[in-house]
């Protein structure tokens, strides 16, 4: 079984993950990040939503585990379905560099998180 201080370790490698990223598209590659009727996108925004986005996977799983003999299954497979479904999301941004740059944060957080929580 995973230790919690292993799954603490992966939400914060997620959280490092996405500012890499966020710095890479929004500042070397100069992307604008604005989601229309929401405005531009924060390093603040982007680290608090991939620990909120850990956390709740990683309080999911942990509930899924104690209760079912298939929890790593069941989780990643609803964890697959969340992550396709939050790409629907960058659609909202301005330009199609915003829809590239706020897709690439979701698959390295969903990314990092698929992979890191079961383990």
């Amino acid at each position: 079984m995973t230790t919690p201080l292993k799954r603490v370790g992966v939400v914060a490698a997620a959280v490092v993950a996405a500012e890499a990223v966020f710095l890479l598209v929004r500042h070397a590659a100069d992307v604008d990040l604005t989601v229309a009727d929401q405005g531009p996108v924060t390093a603040v925004a982007v680290g608090v939503t991939a620990a909120l986005a850990g956390l709740a996977g990683w309080a999911l799983l942990a509930i899924l585990e104690r209760f079912t003999a298939r929890g790593r299954t069941i989780w990643a497979v609803t964890a697959a379905v969340v992550l396709l479904l939050s790409l629907l999301g960058p659609f909202g941004a301005a330009t199609a560099g915003g829809i590239a740059g706020l897709a690439a944060l979701h698959l390295v957080v969903g990314g990092v998180l698929l992979i890191g929580l079961p383990r």
